[in-house]
């Protein structure tokens, strides 16, 4: 039997019309029965599309013994937050000042008059992990409610009198106007997800038609975006179907580097058929993230072959010996005529292109296979229109034409068979390439796009993609290279300041803000992979430097450079996150998560400030920040900290920590209590840390884990297992 929301019109209050509890919709009706029956209201307040909305639901208002204790106690009111913005603000406001956090499903509990009492988001339908269920939580409530009604009406009072007055203060402080981040930050990530879902090209992945370009943080924001309504929602599944059909094309496209790995810049088409042949170190490092990503939301070997294949060629073919990366690789380069150099000519492309002839010479009995596989013809398979300048006629982009397994089925070949000798002929194709003229490589060694790279290796040392442990060694190990090439040789110590290049030495011009901002993303996802302090103080130091040079201390944020260039005649912020994020987004969350590592506000109030200062960009185009969004819904999100002790070179730290990085959920700051005294960088975690401390591992050094949030620390534990049920 429907109860009173099935008069209703928002698509939210129908979706709980048939549940078993009494609800009431906001209006007269409902405070009235309040009133008349001198009960509590219990006032539950979301939206159609939200993930653990949807979750209470089933758990709890579709429970008949919860309905009962709901339908005896309380007046139930159900409040759409798009159709009522104004009470949904009210009380958001009550509980993020009573929690420190929000969210929805918003759940308050309300006198008869409608002032606050007690709040939550959603409630587990029993108490589990140490935190009360709902059914627990409504019992308490309505006998408090019986024996000690007058103490929370004036608890209500009082905190509705500190929310006038703390909103009048902000109200003065902004003039007049009062941005909740709650409503506004959710409003924007919906709006992303909705313009990226429309925008969606699901033929061919990717957003919008030609030309395409693989904007990194556009897959990232989608991930996360799966993430935060759950990977088997309806909204998360199609925003992990966006990123990875996005994914699989691009790898099967002409903007993968098949041969040689990597990916171009951009493709010229819709299809990501016809790239820009340019190779961009930052376009690495980040789609090297999306797939690591995509890999853990998924469990898709496809995707961490990508990862795997972008950095073996990063490592092959950009890494300078000392440790850095090189910036890009030319489109351009000399053709060759069947072997032979044409050096007077050089085309978009020719390093990269074959004729059929060619592969035919290099692959001998296997290029029948392969050439139908990539759709290499005689005549060439780029068609005249994406071919203005006739670069390619006669020529072939090897692009995969249908999967592996229906090649192999048409040759004859087992899929295991086909894999493997695809991949020998690519590795051969790879090494013929290599006697033709390379594009020009541009060595310079860029402090930012190391620090992209730098995030991407560490972030791949501690996945699972990496999949033998000496891979993800070989990994970690090329990301502590390039940060000690960035130490050595573009950072001065002295004054703490970074230099912008390197290329035979250190470049004049110091760095910029996203110089900072990414090479101290870099460190701390760095300090993750490999525990030592000294990149986690480091990161500190160039956060310090970055505020004095850039920030902006009238308005919040970021100038991308530091006053007193007279050159610069308009300092600006950068509000874009493109083909690289804006050094704000990124900064943002580096703020976040050095404050949540070290209980430091003051960061995180920068870190806000820094999202307010671009709010009029991301609150009306919010696609076009989606990185900063990410940083948004870090900031939303309750913090937890990891602390594990022990000896993180042994097997049962290392077990412990690989709990931490199987699959994404929750935000969490990963913190190793230091235990050699001898170290510098050691000794410093201890004092800027000093709640450390008490944070020991076994009496016979064997590591624990300790899982804290709200400043209170859960028992320590020492197996995955026990770790894995206290993160659920």
């Amino acid at each position: 039997m429907s109860n009173a929301l099935a008069n209703e019109k928002s698509p939210y209050l129908l979706q709980h019309a048939d549940n078993p509890v009494d609800w009431l919709p906001w209006g007269e009706a409902a405070f009235a029965k309040a009133r008349a029956e001198q009960k509590p209201v219990f006032l539950s307040i979301g939206y159609s599309t939200c993930h653990w909305c949807h979750v209470m639901a089933h758990e709890s208002f579709e429970n008949a013994d919860i309905a009962a204790l709901l339908n005896e106690h309380f007046v139930s009111i159900k409040v759409d937050r798009e159709e009522r913005p104004d009470v949904d603000k009210v009380y958001m406001a009550y509980v993020q000042a009573m929690t420190g956090q929000g969210g929805w499903p918003l759940s308050a509990f309300l006198t008869p008059e409608l002032k606050p009492f007690y709040g939550g988001t959603y409630f587990a339908p029993e108490d589990r992990q140490g935190r009360t269920g709902f059914p627990s939580v409504l019992r308490a409530i309505a006998k408090a409610w019986i024996d000690d009604r007058d103490r929370l009406v004036a608890e209500a009072a009082r905190v509705i009198d500190s929310l006038v007055e703390y909103h009048e203060s902000r109200r003065n402080e902004l003039g007049g106007a009062t941005p909740n981040l709650h409503d506004s930050g959710g409003e924007a990530f919906e709006k992303a997800y909705q313009y990226f879902y429309e925008n969606f090209d699901a033929t061919n992945g990717g957003f919008g038609g030609a030309p395409k370009f693989p904007r990194a943080s556009n897959l990232g924001f989608l991930l996360r975006a799966a993430s935060i309504q759950g990977h088997e929602s309806e909204a998360g599944r199609e925003a992990i179907k966006m990123v990875a059909t996005t994914l699989q094309k691009m790898a099967g496209g002409g903007i993968h580097d098949h041969a040689g790995g990597g990916f171009h810049r951009y493709s010229v088409d819709e299809s990501w058929f016809v790239p820009h042949f340019e190779k961009m170190l930052y376009d690495q490092a980040q789609i090297a993230v999306n797939a690591l990503d995509t890999h853990l939301a998924t469990g898709d070997e496809r995707f961490a072959w990508i990862a795997r294949d972008i950095f073996g060629y990063a490592l092959r073919d950009l890494a300078h010996p000392a440790g850095g990366f090189y910036s890009a690789e030319d489109a351009d380069s000399a053709e060759t005529n069947h072997g032979q150099d044409v050096h007077d000519r050089k085309s978009e492309g020719a390093f990269y292109v074959w004729t059929r002839a060619d592969v035919e010479a290099v692959l001998g009995a296997d290029a029948a296979f392969v050439c139908d596989h990539f759709g290499v013809a005689a005549e060439g398979n780029v068609p005249m229109r994406l071919d203005p300048q006739n670069e390619f006629t006669g020529k072939n982009i090897l692009m995969q034409r249908r999967p592996l397994v229906e090649t192999a089925r048409a040759h004859g070949f087992a899929p295991e068979v086909a894999v493997e000798r695809l991949a020998t002929a690519l590795e051969k194709l790879r090494v013929a390439r290599e006697q033709r003229p390379r594009p020009h490589l541009d060595d310079k060694i860029i402090t930012a796009w190391n620090g992209l790279m730098i995030s991407a290796l560490a972030r791949a040392a501690v996945s699972t993609a990496g999949c033998l442990a000496d891979v993800r060694d070989g990994y970690r190990a090329a990301a502590v290279r390039a940060a000690e090439f960035i130490e050595r040789e573009l950072y001065d110590e002295t004054r703490g300041v970074l230099y912008r290049n390197f290329r035979d030495g250190r470049g004049a011009n110091e760095g910029f803000a996203e110089d900072y901002a990414f090479l101290i993303a870099g460190l701390l996802d760095l300090y993750e992979a490999t525990f030592d302090a000294r990149w986690l103080r480091w990161a500190e130091r160039l956060q310090q430097v970055m505020d004095a040079l850039f920030w902006d201390a009238e308005q919040g944020g970021y100038f991308n450079s530091r006053a007193g260039d007279t050159s610069i005649v308009l300092r600006l912020k950068e509000d874009y996150d493109g083909a690289e994020p804006s050094p704000n987004s990124v900064a943002a969350a580096n703020l976040l998560r050095l404050s949540a590592l070290f209980h430091d506000d003051a960061l995180g109030e920068r870190a806000l400030r820094t999202i307010e200062a671009l709010r009029s960009q991301w609150s009306k185009a919010p696609h076009a920040l989606p990185e900063m969004l990410c940083a948004i819904e870090r900031a939303l999100e309750l913090s937890r900290q990891v602390v594990l002790a022990g000896d993180s070179g042994a097997a049962d730290f290392r077990a412990l920590a690989a709990v931490l990085n199987e699959k994404t959920g929750p935000r969490r700051a990963l913190l190793a209590a230091p235990v050699d005294a001898k170290s510098e960088a050691d000794r410093w975690l201890a004092e800027r840390a000093p709640w450390l401390k008490d944070m020991k591992p076994l009496a016979d050094g064997g590591a624990q884990a300790y899982v804290c949030q709200h400043f209170t620390c859960r028992a320590p534990v020492n197996t995955p297992e026990a770790l894995r049920a206290l993160l659920g």
